[in-house]
């Protein structure tokens, strides 16, 4: 089989990887680019485990050969914590425990980045709709849950009131 040069942006830095054709995008991310938050549960889309962005859309990454992804932005796990740390659905997980073993963590993440882009203010229901393509076989989804309505609550927070400076 021919390789071909893909030419991507994986959480905002320009790379380049030489792939098969036949080659899924969840591998060229782990073993072509070294990003090995994106895990590889089921490689049938049925677990979620891969999710990822392209283009700011959450895809299984287990779906999508490599090359299908090339001139597309993508963003992993990697990718979420900003200059200033944590993001808040990153720092949800960890202040609300909203991981056990973690393998289906990343994904869970991602999905919920996507949801809070979405939707303002969801309801438990609108939450447990969007990670309803995320199995955990872990936990019984309350705490994963709890940390995305954390992370909502975070980003949708009224900003303080700054206190008066100075003169009359």
């Amino acid at each position: 089989m021919t390789s071909r040069e893909i030419h991507l942006t994986v959480n905002g830095e320009a790379r380049t990887a030489t792939v098969e054709p036949r080659l899924l995008l969840v591998h060229c991310i782990r073993e072509n680019l070294g990003l090995t938050g994106t895990h590889v549960g089921c490689e049938t889309s049925h677990c979620g485990a891969c999710t990822i962005h392209v283009d700011d859309t959450p895809v299984k990454s287990c779906t999508m050969f490599a090359v299908q992804a090339d001139g597309k932005s993508i963003t992993t796990v990697e990718g979420l914590a900003g200059p200033g740390g944590l993001s808040p659905v990153q720092e949800g997980f960890w202040e609300e425990h909203g991981l056990q073993c973690g393998f289906c963590t990343p994904g869970m993440m991602m999905t919920a980045t996507a949801l809070m882009r979405e939707v303002a203010t969801p309801s438990e229901a609108e939450i447990r709709e969007a990670i309803s393509g995320n199995l955990c076989r872990c936990t019984g989804y309350v705490n994963i849950v709890k940390a995305i309505q954390y992370a909502h609550a975070k980003v949708h927070a009224p900003a303080p009131a700054l206190a008066h400076q100075g003169g009359e």
